[in-house]
């Protein structure tokens, strides 16, 4: 079954960098577009960044500049990379794709952005 692990969150100060990590099974990873979330306490899920399947990047206003999304298909693996991360951007963090009628999401992972 489709099944999507992230990793790579934490406790990191104001202004710092954060590498994330997705890893994917039980689909085509290579053939599909992957799209990163985040997901704080009385918000709404935000959009941060997707990648097609050709490779190619989209992110929302709030991440250009400062975020690299990326792909390894030879790992099944998605990355994003963020900096100059600020305290509201403290979140649960997560991955996800779209295949056939709905989209599935890996748990998750907790990105806290504190001094």
């Amino acid at each position: 079954q489709v099944r999507l692990v992230e990793s790579g969150g934490g406790l990191v100060q104001p202004g710092g960098s954060l590498r994330l990590s997705c890893a994917a099974s039980g689909f085509i990873f290579s053939g599909n577009t992957m799209v990163w979330y985040r997901q704080a306490p009385t918000k709404q899920r935000e959009f941060l960044a997707e990648i097609t399947a050709e490779g190619n990047p989209h992110y929302a206003d709030s991440m250009k500049g400062r975020t690299i999304i990326s792909r390894d298909n030879g790992n099944n693996t998605l990355y994003l990379q963020i900096h100059s991360l600020e305290p509201e951007e403290t979140a649960v963090y997560l991955c996800g794709v779209f295949l056939r009628t709905q989209y599935f999401w890996g748990q998750g992972t907790q990105v806290t952005v504190s001094s």
